[in-house]
Order: structure tokens, then C-alpha cells, then sequence
């Protein structure tokens, strides 16, 4: 892995080794999936043309899958009608939250990984005052060219909706998306591409620009195979949002994919921050298992707090 010219950087890393403050968080350590306050359509009717699969929509999980912080997670396969699952939260105050974080999961644009990061993620972000819409977008998408683009119009349009008060009943003042992994980048190709990726279809779509923000937790695909110093097809300007990264430095899919995003961002003058932990692999989640990575998402929240993007203390 070349790293040539990290140590000259005045980054702000973060190598979480030591697992820490687990019981003082705040977040949610016991939550694997609620219910959702309510569940949407992202589209009217048909979303935009895309290669759909023939097989129904089904829970892909085997008794055979591995298990992560001691059970198997849910693969949502064959997904074609994108769907937006709600969890409302309340600010430090009472209120409904004014900050909204769209929550892809990831899944290779194959599978989605449902509730370890999707539902559950959810939970711990209610917990902490956001309200979360958890997006089935639509998988797979792996015989299309590129991968993303179904992925990143559902994210678009779940955006205008939300920003339209179409979801919520609210009107935010601040609308993030976060991603995992595959659901990573399709979050991060949203907050950096301008143009809307596909036709307008009602008043809604008039409220396309990018989120307030972007969390990207071991996202992939972001950096050129040969050139891991080299963001992949993504422009990082000063205009782009800030962005919150997180990362496993032994990931299978390369450090680098949130390393580099960060350098550009750095580089480009945009607040974000990035937290790489040891021995973490890729795919951990939101559960606790009490090692280091069991505190991104308390990270994440005090980082929305320091950034004015979340209210609270």
C-alpha cells in the first residue's frame, strides 16, 4: 500500500487503540433493529430505468454467514422498489430533531446489509437526537455501468423529499447522508456530484443540492486500484460538504478509500475528520463487541455537535 508522504501531513487522525468510554457514549449498545415510525416510497411510480432484477425481494441470509458481534445480519437481496424507513428523534430539547441523516447500507450493490447497517445504525443515531431515514435502495446493480447510479438517485431523490418536508412532516435545517462500505460510496458520489442523476418528476426535485454533510464509514471504491493516492471519478472542492470518515486501517478494501478523501478534503479547506482503527476489518458496523471501533458513532455525534450540524451538548 503506498502512504508515500502521510507522515508530512498535518492531519487529524485518529487511531483509536485503546477501546474506551463505551458505558459514558450515550449511544444506544443493545439496539438491533426497531421498528420504523413509517415507511415511503421513494418514487411515484417506476423509478428510473435501470436493469432490475427478476427475483422477488428476499432475506439472502444463510445459517452458514458469519456472524458480527455475535449474529448474523440481514441481506436484503433483489430490491426494486426503494423504499424510505423513518425513525424520528428528538433534540437535546424535546423537539423533533432538525438534523436528518439519510442511512445507506452496504452490500457490495448486491445485498443490502440490513439491519448491522441500516436499522441498527438507525437506533444509535435516534438515540443521540438525529432522526435517521434508513434508504432500501435498489440492488444489485453489478451488471450496470457504473454501479452507483441507481444507488445515488435514490439517495438524491430521498433527499429532495426530505428537504421538501415530504418525510417527516418537517422542513430540516440540516439533511447528511451516511454510508457503508458500497453504500459509502455511492453516499460519498452524492455529496460530490451536483447534477442530478436522473429526470425531475414533481416540485420536489427543485430541492436538488447536495447534503449538509457526508459520513462515510469504511466506504469503498473511492480510490484508483493502481493509484491509491487518487480518488476514483471524485472531485473534492471547497465547495463540498463536510465529511465525517471512518475507517479500519487492516480493511480488505484499503485504508486508503477514506485516507485519501480525506487528504483532498483537507487539502480543499473542508472541516471533516477521520478516525482509523486497528485490527477492525472491514464490515463492523454499529455493534459493540469492546474493541476501539464500538465508538465511531459517539465520535460521529459530538463531531455534528462541534461542526453546528446537531443540536445538543
Amino acid at each position: 500500500m503506498k502512504t508515500t508522504g502521510l507522515a508530512k501531513r498535518n492531519w487529524l487522525w485518529s487511531f483509536a487503540l485503546i477501546a474506551m468510554m463505551a458505558s459514558a457514549t450515550g449511544v444506544c449498545t443493545d439496539c438491533y433493529g426497531a421498528d420504523p415510525s413509517d415507511v415511503l416510497p421513494v418514487w411515484p411510480s417506476d423509478p428510473p430505468k435501470w436493469d432490475a432484477p427478476t427475483e422477488p425481494e428476499a432475506d439472502l441470509t444463510k445459517p452458514t454467514d458469519n456472524k458480527i458481534g455475535g449474529k448474523r445480519l440481514m441481506r436484503l437481496g433483489n430490491v426494486s422498489t426503494p423504499e424510505m424507513h423513518v425513525f424520528p428523534a428528538k433534540d437535546a430539547d424535546g423537539n423533533p430533531s432538525k438534523t436528518v441523516i439519510v442511512v445507506c447500507p452496504g452490500g457490495g450493490f448486491s445485498i443490502l446489509a440490513w439491519d448491522l447497517e441500516g436499522t441498527e445504525i438507525a437506533e444509535q443515531l435516534v438515540a443521540g437526537g438525529v432522526t435517521s431515514v434508513v434508504l432500501k435502495y435498489r440492488v444489485p446493480t453489478r451488471t450496470m455501468e457504473p454501479r452507483w447510479k441507481p444507488p445515488v438517485q435514490d439517495i438524491q431523490r430521498t433527499i429532495a423529499l426530505i428537504r421538501a418536508g415530504k418525510v417527516t412532516g418537517e422542513t430540516p435545517d440540516k439533511v447528511g447522508v451516511m454510508g457503508f462500505s458500497a453504500g459509502g460510496q455511492a453516499a460519498c458520489r452524492t455529496a460530490t456530484i451536483t447534477e442530478r442523476q436522473y429526470d425531475a418528476i414533481d416540485d420536489a426535485d427543485q430541492q436538488i443540492r447536495l447534503p449538509d454533510f457526508a459520513c462515510l464509514i469504511y466506504p469503498a471504491w473511492l480510490v484508483k486500484e493502481d493509484s491509491p493516492d487518487e480518488l476514483n471519478g471524485i472531485e473534492i472542492t471547497e465547495d463540498s460538504p463536510p465529511m465525517f470518515l471512518a475507517h479500519a486501517e487492516d480493511d480488505r478494501l484499503t485504508v486508503m478509500n477514506c485516507v485519501t478523501t480525506f487528504t483532498k478534503l483537507h487539502e480543499a479547506g473542508v472541516p471533516s475528520a477521520l478516525h482509523v482503527f486497528t485490527g477492525s476489518g472491514h464490515g463492523f458496523g454499529g455493534r459493540m463487541d469492546g474493541r476501539a471501533d464500538d465508538l465511531w458513532p459517539e465520535l460521529c455525534l459530538r463531531w455534528l455537535r462541534d461542526e453546528n450540524l446537531l443540536k445538543g451538548k
